[in-house]
């Protein structure tokens, strides 16, 4: 496992951290049982793995508690969420969720605790009248640092990151990145890296990369729409070439390790409810960048979109 610094938070992180919502829940998207998940979270562990990232909203934080129980609490980063609703929340209700949150977990602390799916309408709220309650969490030692995560689907701009990133008190955010959704390469992370902010990647490899046949409904529709040139359907798949070409053993290879050597990368998060799929996953984010000349031709490619691959847990919509 290689780590790093997450931001200037003092916290070393895996660059390889385990995502416990999504589509999987660590098993519980396919009805795994509680033993049977924390085996996954304890696999992803035995890897290297030190960052674990829950939320209240994912049904996990139990699971994870239960998982860390079993190593030394020093050695895990564990982050969680919870969301906020901008009109009847109050800083009282950020205590009473904190406090929530560490009793499912089992733990003293959090390491981060994040506004969770902040949409832009809900920003002002969540710095001026939330946050000043969650800093006092952390004088109380109930968390290390203070977080923020956008909702990527509502708001593919990116338009409240851009504004947290430039601002107090936020220490880590989590934002959507991949190999079709590159905004956050010219808007976020040249900041983050100036200002010395972590970042946690999420929407990383989800269904457009997994799936053969939604991702050729997705692109068809972009080159309708203008957005992408027909050419890019010639070979019936137009992420195709990164294997085709020798670049990646797969599109998903491809996909983390694309996301995992980005300037301003420190976590690359993956989920899965299949234990024998933890190992993969790692080892495609340890692989090494994909060759130059194949970044430059996703950049020319697939730069200028915003938004694509942003599908919410769920079935797949083709």
């Amino acid at each position: 496992m290689e780590y790093r610094p997450l931001g200037n938070t003092g916290l070393s992180v895996s660059v390889a951290g385990l995502g416990c919502g999504g589509n999987s829940r660590l098993g519980l998207g396919r009805g795994a049982s509680f033993d049977d998940c924390v085996v996954i979270a304890r696999t992803a562990i035995e890897a290297g793995v030190n960052f674990l990232d829950t939320a209240e909203v994912y049904g996990t934080e139990e699971i994870v508690g239960a998982a860390a129980r079993f190593y030394d609490r020093d050695r895990l980063v564990i982050s969680t969420k919870a969301i906020f609703r901008s009109g009847d929340d109050t800083a009282e209700a950020v205590t009473r969720r904190v406090d929530a949150s560490l009793r499912r977990l089992g733990l003293d602390y959090v390491d981060v605790f994040h506004f969770h799916a902040v949409n832009p309408a809900a920003y002002d709220h969540h710095r001026d009248v939330l946050a000043p309650a969650l800093l006092k969490l952390k004088e109380q030692g109930k968390v290390r640092h203070v977080g923020i995560t956008e909702t990527g689907p509502r708001d593919p701009e990116q338009k409240m990151l851009a504004r947290a990133v430039q601002e107090a008190p936020w220490e880590v955010i989590m934002l959507a990145y991949s190999l079709m959704n590159q905004g956050a390469r010219r808007n976020i992370f040249p900041v983050t890296q100036r200002r010395g902010i972590g970042t946690l990647l999420m929407f990383v490899v989800r269904n457009i990369f997994s799936n053969a046949a939604y991702r050729r409904d997705v692109s068809a529709r972009l080159v309708e729409q203008g957005l992408l040139e027909a050419s890019v359907l010639t070979d019936g798949d137009p992420l195709g070439f990164l294997v085709s070409e020798g670049a990646a053993e797969s599109i998903t290879d491809a996909a983390y390790r694309y996301a995992r050597h980005e300037q301003g990368a420190d976590v690359i998060l993956f989920g899965t409810g299949n234990k024998d799929h933890v190992r993969a996953n790692i080892d495609s984010i340890l692989r090494p960048a994909l060759p130059a000349q194949v970044i430059e031709r996703l950049h020319a490619t697939f730069g200028h979109l915003t938004g694509v691959g942003l599908d919410l847990p769920g079935p797949v919509k083709a």
